[in-house]
């Protein structure tokens, strides 16, 4: 029985080179953005700082080891500016080693930890489910990889059992964005859903506008086609070599158009990475170079394999599936839900509803001792969100500005439930030079604001080649001017 499963799966000596490298870019943009970004979101003069975070986390616990295992970070034994960075550019050096086709157990383990880590102090700017699906995916690789030998071609042979955990991944990713639209809102099921989608994704591309722009019929039969690929598609990986393959490249293709027409994050690289086992080392030798498919052989001639470990996580994973199907079943499905601390096994899901107009709060700064009609005010730009109407969309990702991701929430909220944005203005007005790092363009470089305030405006999406990128209407205040003295009020008020 287990030699017929081992042909069926067939052959994964490319298709496991190919998915190290992919993981490997993913990781590097995301401890990138960590990186970068880490110190002015959850420093200790951060927006919302993981020592005050891990402070309250600690009344829960009784001691260190109950604290790690509940809440698994390294950063219960140093939670400093400096253990926060240096954590996160460790992650990025082993990325890139990764990347360029260097992995084994003790590197996988090293990064799913390290980012795991990071991910349990991030609060609000990691609750996007392209982490845990990093978690989940860079733990399940743990178990492809070799236990030494970092090479890209070491003879350890892919478990087979991993392979299959990888396509049971790839089925839930796909299920659980298919279904939740399904169930979700009604733009899905009328198959007016992508007539908005473009233009109200948190951060369009140069390319959206062109989609956004398309015939509704068009738009139409693109949701009818997400609608095929992410419940449909995904059961093929089960059938035989060549159906899988088709299957395999048809999810490929959508991810990669899906790159082409918004900036989400890492979202497309992380759930290309499970995908790539799909195709086996037959399918992948027709595009690999003669030197990639000559190490293959070599390593498959000389190979050795021990995969009782990946059979032991293989019941792990079924254990943990249980509430993940239990999920998937219900009519209350919940989007991108870790079941466990460890994010080994989740459930996933996006876009199940889709805004109708796209809403931006534009933050802007004065330098005038008084505020009247006359007052001038300039505007904090930022790298991915829509502020100026005349600049250009940016190709950005798998970078993620998480500043400009949270400010596109926000303006569908109240300001009582982004107190972060408060702290955010506030910072502004001292000039904070960790608040301003993350900025495009700070107009009060040389002198702070007398005065920061939050608008309201909606965006409209402009046709392609029109000379503004832009319209918007203004919609009202949503944060009063505050002063370094103190505010004059700050409830949110929207004008018809």
């Amino acid at each position: 029985m287990l030699e017929f499963i081992t042909s069926y799966v067939g052959s994964h000596w490319i298709s496991r080179f190919l998915l190290f490298r992919v993981l490997g870019l993913t990781y590097a943009f995301a401890f990138l953005s960590a990186a970068l970004q880490i110190k002015p979101l959850i420093g200790e003069s951060g927006l919302t700082p993981a020592k005050q975070f891990l402070n309250r986390l600690s009344q829960r616990f009784s001691s260190i080891g109950e604290a790690l295992w509940y809440h698994p970070t390294l950063f219960w034994f140093n939670d400093s500016d400096a253990a926060l960075t240096s954590l996160a550019w460790i992650g990025f050096f082993l990325s890139l080693l990764v990347t360029f086709g260097l992995a084994n157990i003790p590197i996988l383990l090293a990064l799913w930890a390290l980012y795991l880590s990071i991910n349990k102090v991030g609060q609000v700017w990691y609750g996007y489910g392209w982490e845990s699906q990093l978690l989940e995916t860079g733990f399940l690789a743990v178990f492809l990889a070799p236990p030494l030998n970092p090479m890209p071609f070491a003879s350890f042979q892919p478990p087979t059992v991993a392979i299959l955990l990888t396509w049971w991944l790839v089925i839930r990713i796909y299920l659980g964005a298919g279904l939740i639209k399904l169930r979700g809102d009604n733009c899905w099921t009328d198959l007016t859903a992508l007539e908005y989608h473009f233009e109200t994704q948190p951060i369009p591309n140069p390319l959206s506008t062109f989609f956004h722009h398309l015939p509704n019929t068009v738009l139409k039969a693109g949701t009818v086609l997400t609608h095929i690929v992410q419940v449909g598609v995904p059961w093929l990986i089960l059938a035989p070599l060549e159906v899988r393959s088709v299957a395999g490249i048809l999810l490929i293709c959508f991810q990669v158009a899906l790159m082409i027409s918004g900036n989400l994050s890492f979202l497309n690289l992380v759930t290309i990475a499970p995908t790539i086992p799909a195709l086996t080392d037959q399918a992948w030798s027709y595009v690999m170079p003669t030197v990639v498919r000559h190490q293959a052989s070599v390593a498959a001639a000389n190979a050795w394999t021990f995969p009782y470990h990946a059979w032991v996580y293989a019941l792990v994973v079924a254990y943990l599936s249980v509430p993940v199907v239990k999920n998937l079943m219900s009519h209350h499905q919940a989007m991108n839900a870790s079941f466990n601390q460890f994010s080994l096994v989740n459930t996933y899901g996006a876009f199940g509803s889709v805004t109708k107009q796209r809403n931006e709060l534009v933050i802007q700064g004065t330098s005038d001792d008084e505020i009247d009609e006359n007052t001038e005010w300039e505007t904090y730009e930022f790298p991915g969100k829509p502020t100026d109407t005349e600049r250009s969309l940016s190709f950005i990702a798998p970078y993620q500005p998480r500043i400009d991701w949270q400010l596109w929430f926000a303006a569908f909220q109240s300001p009582r439930q982004n107190p972060w944005l408060f702290t955010f203005i506030d910072k502004l007005l001292e000039n904070d030079e960790h608040a301003t790092s993350p900025l495009r363009d700070n107009p009060f470089e040389d002198e702070s604001p007398e005065y920061t305030r939050v608008e309201y405006y909606q965006y409209h999406l402009n046709p392609p080649l029109s000379d503004q990128s832009w319209s918007r209407e203004y919609k009202g205040t949503y944060i009063q001017p505050r002063s370094k003295d103190g505010f004059t009020r700050s409830r949110f008020k929207r004008s018809a």
